[in-house]
């Protein structure tokens, strides 16, 4: 095995859970602090320009190494620190263990595979003194929910823009070139309380949130009549319901939170317009309040013929791999970078069908092949 997968053991064993604004989970876990600062002294150690930018208990890593070669390309490669909680794992999350020719543990394929891969490659490279483009090396925080660490690294870097920038997700070693967006309702109902005995004289807070969750629902199979041939449809799902007190009282007042995955060309405006539709056409939009609508994760809409997709799928290839070109239903990091100007792709390691999973894992040979992929990308100006 070549030397990223001892990387990759160490960033396992290192917890960086995202707190989520969860207040329940252990402090030792929680922040990225502790695998930045690893990651910071690993880069220097190669002699590597590399900082920490953004909050000091959620910080990213920043790294510059540049070829001195006039009009050489610059790429940034960005692979998030933060992982999901372990809550209800059924391995050790930060033990990492090799069997069966993978790597288990929270974060090994979503996304520290991503960079021990990018990190050997770097090491490779320059020992070899074959690097031919301009790389902008970025550990991120808070990719898992408000993609804080994206919008500290771009304010720091300010009017120095990469060419285009590669997210490190789990793909399968597919080029993803397209996926949907991500936006969060959260609605609430205002009732009024009353004891159980006489309903009547109250206005039960759960059956308006009901009746909402029953127009998202019919919102939902309306978005599936347009699919996009890639993507496929739009969709909806009400993924919160919360509120009561007791049984005997009747509720006051209650929320839902509901999870919306944009197609490219739509927007939060768009999607906010349905909902408050939706609430109307229930009959509870004087009751039901949309009290936030939030876009967590923008589109991702590169052309096929884009550089970053033609350079990624020739990579792939000359190591052996197919080059696939895809479209995915999940958002990145990548339509964050692409809102603020840098086109960019998806590419990693291990199946999104494994991250956020009670036995998380990524595929030794994946991590190994994704390692010749970036010297490939590194080396070919």
């Amino acid at each position: 095995m070549g030397p990223a997968i001892p990387y990759l053991r160490d960033y396992v064993a290192i917890p960086s859970v995202n707190p989520m604004g969860r207040s329940d989970l252990p402090k030792e876990i929680v922040g990225e602090a502790a695998l930045a600062g690893h990651l910071e002294s690993q880069l220097r150690r190669l002699s590597v320009d590399a900082q920490r930018v953004g909050d000091a208990e959620r910080p990213s890593v920043l790294a510059e190494v540049r070829t001195g070669e006039p009009g050489a390309s610059t790429i940034l490669v960005a692979s998030h620190l933060d992982t999901v909680p372990v809550d209800g794992m059924e391995i050790p999350p930060f033990d990492p263990v090799v069997e069966g020719g993978k790597l288990f543990g929270r974060g090994a394929c979503d996304t520290k595979a991503g960079m021990a891969a990018l990190v050997a490659a770097l090491e490779r490279v320059l020992s070899r003194g074959i690097l031919r483009r301009n790389l902008i090396l970025v550990g991120e925080a808070d990719e898992e929910l408000g993609s804080i660490g994206v919008r500290d690294v771009l304010a720091h870097l300010g009017d120095r823009r990469p060419d285009w920038v590669l997210a490190t997700e789990p793909t399968d070693l597919r080029v993803v070139h397209r996926h949907k967006g991500v936006v969060h309702v959260r609605m609430e109902a205002r009732g009024v309380a009353c004891h159980a005995s006489n309903p009547s004289a109250g206005k039960n807070a759960i059956v308006l949130l009901s009746r909402a969750a029953l127009a998202l629902d019919a919102l939902a199979e309306k978005l599936t009549a347009h699919a996009d041939p890639e993507l496929g449809p739009a969709t909806l799902s009400v993924g919160l319901l919360h509120g009561g007190h007791a049984p005997n009282v009747v509720p006051d007042h209650g929320y839902l939170v509901a999870d919306r995955r944009l197609l490219p060309g739509e927007s939060l405006q768009s999607a906010r317009a349905e909902f408050e539709q939706a609430l109307a056409e229930a009959g509870v939009s004087d009751s039901v309040e949309l009290t936030s609508c939030s876009l967590e994760k923008p589109t991702l809409s590169t052309p096929v013929d884009h550089s970053a997709v033609v350079c990624c799928a020739a990579a792939l290839r000359a190591g052996g791999q197919p080059g696939e070109t895809a479209g995915v239903a999940f958002g990145t990091d990548a339509g964050v970078f692409e809102a603020a100007g840098v086109p960019g792709v998806v590419l990693g390691p291990g199946s999104i069908l494994r991250a956020h999973t009670s036995r998380e894992y990524v595929e030794i040979d994946q991590v190994e092949a994704m390692t010749d992929f970036f010297v490939e990308l590194l080396s070919t100006p």
